[in-house]
């Protein structure tokens, strides 16, 4: 059984975030935070998706876990996964003018068709773009089923078994392989490294691959979504401190306050 997981590398939110509410982070002319000090790291959705493909080994099903990112040098994040128990890691170049979404699931769809993945697993969506499209992109260019926002996957021979998150309840479906499922952060927190995994993973060297090598012209990969402009937009926080002679009348205050502006009834 062969499991390949897509991981993506993005700016640390919280520390995104953290610039933002203090209104110090500031984009270039082409689109991207120029702040070298946010650091960067795994999306954590797709972390979440490396810990659903070790529970399944952790099963009894045997398999191959292999990790692959698109992008110029996403070493440190492949590391990481081979720390966490990954078998192979793969790096994709690409290509000159970059990839869109549709891009990135044309070489993850190239890939993962060309080497007869069994089970594809995504995060459910980036945390830098927050957009989801990749899975769904990548299922249509496989032909393959896809199952998104799980909690719970499993395999029983050819077949997947994943439990939904959906604001009705959880769902159970079931899916023929080879099929895409999308990770959500309801599966759990994923487990750490162990210092000997961590150890073997500064010794392994990503597969580097090209979209030559998975026989797309660079002319299929031109992005269809151009970015036209980001920015970060100003924050405005308002204080307003309730005053009175004691807790029981400051409270009385303060629902009042609340059903002039209709929050309360």
């Amino acid at each position: 059984m062969r499991l390949v997981i897509c991981a993506k590398e993005v700016l640390d939110p919280d520390a995104v975030n953290n610039y933002a509410l203090a209104g110090r982070l500031t984009i270039g002319d082409d689109g991207t935070i120029t702040q070298s000090a946010i650091p960067r790291l795994m999306n954590a959705y797709d972390e979440q998706a490396i810990e659903a493909a070790l529970r399944i080994r952790d099963a009894g099903v045997e398999c191959t876990i292999t990790v692959v990112s698109v992008a110029a040098d996403p070493s440190a994040i492949l590391k990481h996964a081979a720390a966490l128990g990954a078998d192979e890691i793969v790096h994709i170049k690409p290509g000159a003018d970059g990839a869109d979404c549709a891009g990135v699931a044309s070489l993850l769809a190239a890939y993962a068709g060309g080497t007869g993945a069994d089970l594809v697993l995504c995060g459910r969506q980036a945390s830098d773009d927050d957009q989801g499209v990749v899975p769904a992109l990548l299922g249509e260019a496989l032909g393959a089923p896809i199952i998104t926002i799980a909690r719970d996957v499993s395999l029983s021979g050819r077949t997947v078994r994943v439990t939904r998150v959906t604001p009705d309840g959880d769902e159970v479906v079931e899916a023929d392989l080879p099929a895409v499922v999308t990770i959500s952060n309801e599966l759990g927190a994923p487990r750490y490294p162990t210092a000997a995994r961590s150890m073997q993973a500064r010794r392994m060297a990503p597969t580097l691959l090209t979209p030559s090598d998975l026989g797309l012209a660079e002319g299929e990969l031109a992005p269809r979504v151009v970015l036209e402009r980001m920015f970060a937009p100003e924050v405005h926080g308002n204080c307003q401190f309730i005053n009175g002679a004691g807790p029981a009348e400051s409270a009385r205050t303060l629902v009042a306050l609340l059903r002039e502006e209709r929050l309360l009834v």
